[in-house]
């Protein structure tokens, strides 16, 4: 007799209301990440996308509802619990250590007992996605360019062997080229890589050409939904997100 699979998806959230002080912040947030896929948060500043990753990676705890990670609940577990489940956290605004090189930043990264016994092999592999950083491996963080700290961001993220990559506003302040590149690098995480990614992005151009579904989030609630190639028809999405 062959048994049936039963298929987990990556991520999912059920009802989630989290506050800042008595400031409720996410209302009912309900969302799915499928495995392998590139799902993004949309809307504007202060819709809540930033604190929906800070509170999936551990560093603000829910007032209510579930997150589970492939059928795990982790809400009430230590950020460096969840780190090691292999759910990473690229934060807005990069936050380097810009007065340490890039090899000590990516070093740093492999903070995790499995990571820290593959550090060689994994330098090797992540210099091979991001060259530039294999030519500035011995300069200060700081010294780098704003582009090549995304990049340098999202590898010392890789070097914790991620399984789901949160990152949030990879654009932020870079030239209209300079994104295009970061955005070459995060398809190929998913397609060579095969991370599973939930990003938060203010571009939404920009998101809906990378991501597989797309969650459109107004002062702290999930308003709209979709396929990104469904979802991007939308006249109303249009008008409003994309100014076309």
């Amino acid at each position: 007799m062959i048994k049936s699979l039963v298929y987990i998806m990556s991520l999912v959230i059920n009802s989630l209301d989290v506050y800042y002080g008595k400031v409720q912040i996410l209302r009912e947030i309900s969302l799915k990440v499928d495995h392998g896929s590139i799902t993004a948060l949309i809307g504007p500043n202060g819709s809540g996308k930033t604190t929906l990753l800070k509170t999936i990676s551990g560093i603000l705890r829910p007032m209510k509802g579930s997150i589970k990670y492939e059928d795990k609940e982790i809400v009430g577990l230590q950020p460096h619990e969840i780190v090691e489940l292999g759910i990473i956290h690229v934060p807005e605004g990069r936050r380097l250590f810009p007065y340490l090189t890039v090899y000590e930043n990516l070093l740093l990264g492999s903070y995790n007992k499995k990571a820290r016994e593959r550090f060689k092999d994994n330098l090797e592999r992540i210099l091979t996605i991001f060259p530039i950083l294999k030519e500035r491996l011995h300069q200060k963080a700081g010294t780098l360019s704003g582009g090549e700290q995304q990049m340098l961001a999202i590898a010392r993220a890789l070097m914790a062997e991620p399984r789901l990559l949160l990152i949030d506003e990879p654009s932020l302040g870079l030239a209209p080229k300079i994104i295009d590149t970061v955005y070459e690098h995060i398809k190929t995480l998913k397609e060579s890589e095969k991370i599973t990614i939930l990003l938060a992005e203010q571009n939404a151009a920009k998101a809906f050409e990378v991501s597989d579904y797309v969650y459109v989030l107004e002062t702290g609630r999930v308003v709209r939904e979709g396929k990104a190639v469904e979802l991007i028809q939308d006249e109303e999405i249009r008008k409003v997100y994309l100014g076309i």
